[in-house]
Order: C-alpha cells, then sequence, then structure tokens
C-alpha cells in the first residue's frame, strides 16, 4: 500500500482560495448562509495571518459580485471568469508571486467550480486543502460525491476550525489569541453549521 503524502499548511506558502460566492446564488444554495459564514472567518484569518485571498466571480452580469457580507477589499485578486475552474493565468501568476505550494478552497458549487479547482491546482501540484463546512451545492447529495472525488485525487478534506489551528501551530504563536478569539466568535455558527454535520457522517 503507497504511503500517503503528509501535506502541511504554513501562512507564507498558503492562499486562500474562494470561489464565486455571490450575491445571485441567494436562496439556490443549501446553507448558502454557512458558506458565508466559513468564507468571512477564513478571509478574517488570512488577513490576520498575511494569507492571500484569491477571489472569483462566475459569469458576474447574470449573477452578480461576491456577496456583501463578504470583505474582500483586501484581496489579492478578484477575477472574474466564465471557465468553471478558478486556473487562470492571473490566479497562478499571484501564486507564483508569492511562492504559494498550498491552496485552502472554499465556495460554490462542490461538484462544479469547486471541484474542477480542486483537480486543475492538484495537477499543477499544489497542494489543495479543500474546507467542507464552506462548501455547498444547490442539490446537497452533490457535496459528498464531489468530496468524494477530490480526495480520490489527492486533495486533502477539511474544516475551518481545523486549519486554523493548523496554520499557528503552537499556543505560542504571535497570533494565536487573534485566531483562537477569531474562532469563538464564529463558534455558534459553527455549531448549527449543517454541512459540517452531514459531511462528518459522509463515508469520505
Amino acid at each position: 500500500m503507497p504511503i500517503a503524502k503528509i501535506t502541511k499548511l504554513a501562512p507564507k506558502t498558503t492562499a486562500l482560495f474562494v470561489c464565486d460566492i455571490q450575491e445571485r446564488f441567494k436562496g439556490l444554495i443549501w446553507q448558502y448562509p454557512s458558506v458565508i459564514s466559513v468564507a468571512g472567518k477564513m478571509i478574517k484569518a488570512s488577513k490576520i495571518l498575511d494569507i492571500p485571498v484569491v477571489v472569483s466571480e462566475q459569469y458576474s452580469k447574470a449573477f452578480g459580485y461576491t456577496v456583501a457580507e463578504l470583505d474582500i477589499s483586501d484581496a489579492a485578486l478578484t477575477v472574474p471568469k466564465s471557465k468553471f475552474s478558478m486556473y487562470l493565468p492571473e490566479v497562478v501568476d499571484v501564486l507564483k508571486k508569492n511562492n504559494t505550494k498550498s491552496i485552502m478552497l472554499l465556495g460554490i458549487e462542490s461538484h462544479v467550480c469547486v471541484l474542477q479547482t480542486a483537480l486543475d491546482f492538484l495537477e499543477d501540484d499544489y497542494d489543495v486543502h479543500v474546507i467542507a463546512d464552506g462548501v455547498s451545492s444547490q442539490n446537497y447529495p452533490e457535496i459528498d460525491i464531489a468530496l468524494a472525488r477530490m480526495k480520490s485525487a489527492g486533495a486533502i478534506i477539511t474544516t475551518s476550525d481545523s486549519v486554523l489551528f493548523q496554520l499557528v501551530q503552537d499556543s505560542q504563536h504571535e497570533k494565536f489569541k487573534d485566531i483562537s478569539g477569531l474562532i469563538k466568535e464564529y463558534i455558534e455558527a459553527t455549531r448549527v453549521n449543517k454541512i459540517l454535520q452531514r459531511t462528518s457522517g459522509a463515508n469520505l
């Protein structure tokens, strides 16, 4: 049996991808408020840890722009796209500029844009960490299938709190109190996150 590759996150070589969390999808995506909440937490954490954030917007003429609840003013890149995947020249340029090795990925839809983004960056030898409590689809059964597909391709299926603790690693980290406080700020939203509850019971 082959030994699995061990992949760890480090702030200096990690980027956060926020995939297509746009206004038009409100009321269409299963548990969309939870997706938005997790994205908000991760964007704030990325600012604390100086991690570049890359935001995509799928055909914004029809689907609108990133939801107003998310502050993307400090994003390293906000890119419009027609292609489902976020694997675009300008995105790759940002990653190369920042010496990025690992991608934290969240957004919608699990089985379309998130999946294709994960597969494309895995193929280009990036480590992809899919934040399971921050991805969704219109039809929720698609989520488990997409996560299983990404895992089989080599993606790490994880959660927002797990990656945040991994990024600081030590309670003596200079930003630990900030990150710990952020996790506490979102603790009630995490407890009622049905995406997380559903994924925890999936056979991944």
